[in-house]
């Protein structure tokens, strides 16, 4: 049977450093008060008109020289955002103008923070199944130019970075694989992490009164969310290990979605995993969505914390809700 693996990666976040201490001048809040509740110190943040694909083009030919690929070598783009450039067409398709490689398939998935292990999935299977030889997966956001930046909007607006990370997914020809993928989805939490519009389930679907109230700017249920993360994710790191005969002993590093490192720490300390072995940027990036995962898993081999042979586990639970874990032999 046809396996496939990560033949390479890359990632890209803007030059602007943000931080803490900046945003304090346009809310009521401190550096303090942002780290002890998320553990972030400072976020990227894009300046001017820069959008999702501009932002993963660097990332995706990063991971292309370093998989000694080309993009005429890519035969499906999948691009995971929940801020594309434009509301159609797909981030995925202006990517593979960018890239120059007209007609080249492209698909934007939309499962927000686990979109890039929704698609990492997708990857695999088109590869395994032979529709695609070499795919490139991106996760990429623009959250600066969509955030509430004043006290009303401090909660979610602190959070949130600007990146991008990709990987090249090909067929395997060694010990190198994607060993397994575990995805899920519960529509009835929808609304404690959405931006409600502008939305087709309304007519109009944007209004002034609508911007004036905020609805346009995303909103959390924090308490929630990291409610479901903490129950959830260890329930899923076990399941996925169980039915592949591996143990949290077996598992070299674990890279979860960085949305909070208080909810990382926690369910690390929940599944009795050693803090040392859990990846952690969220401090330098914040949370940068679907390329939260890539960045932090790109950062963490060129730092020479994961080799060749090591068992890699990747996790992360968002919007949607969707949850969903990613196993890899590196």
């Amino acid at each position: 049977m046809t396996r496939s693996r990560i033949a390479g990666m890359g990632h890209f976040v803007p030059d602007r450093v943000v931080t803490n201490g900046e945003l304090s001048q346009h809310m009521e809040t401190s550096d303090e008060w942002i780290h002890q509740r998320s553990g972030i110190r400072e976020r990227r943040w894009v300046d001017g008109n820069v959008g999702a694909s501009e932002l993963a083009e660097p990332a995706a030919r990063s991971a292309l020289a370093e998989a000694e690929r080309t993009p005429a070598d890519v035969d499906l783009i999948l691009f995971a955002t929940l801020s594309p450039d434009l509301n159609f067409p797909g981030s995925g398709c202006l990517l593979g103008a960018r890239l120059g490689i007209p007609g080249i398939a492209a698909m934007d998935i939309r499962t927000q923070c686990t979109g890039f292990l929704y698609s990492l999935a997708t990857a695999d299977a088109m590869v395994r199944s032979g529709m695609a030889k070499c795919v490139l997966v991106i996760g990429s956001e623009v959250h600066s130019s969509g955030l509430d930046i004043s006290t009303r909007g401090r909660d979610v607006s602190v959070l949130f970075g600007d990146g991008a990370g990709a990987a090249v997914v090909v067929a395997s020809d060694d010990t190198s694989m994607l060993l397994d993928h575990e995805l899920h989805a519960d529509g009835r939490y929808a609304e404690i992490l959405m931006v409600e519009v502008p939305a087709s389930r309304l007519q109009p679907r944007l209004t002034k009164e609508m911007m004036d109230e905020g609805r346009h700017y995303p909103k959390m249920d924090g308490k929630a969310v990291f409610k479901h993360a903490v129950e959830k994710l260890p329930a899923l790191v076990h399941s996925i290990l169980g039915r592949n005969g591996y143990t949290l002993d077996d598992v070299a590093v674990l890279v979860p979605h960085q949305a909070n490192m208080r909810i990382n720490e926690l369910v690390a300390r929940n599944l009795g995993f050693p803090p040392e072995r859990v990846v952690h940027n969220i401090q330098k990036y914040g949370n940068t969505t679907a390329a939260s995962i890539p960045i932090a898993l790109h950062e963490a081999v060129l730092e020479g914390r994961i080799r060749k042979g090591d068992l890699v586990l990747l996790a992360g639970l968002g919007a949607g809700l969707t949850w969903g874990a990613s196993l890899v032999r590196w």
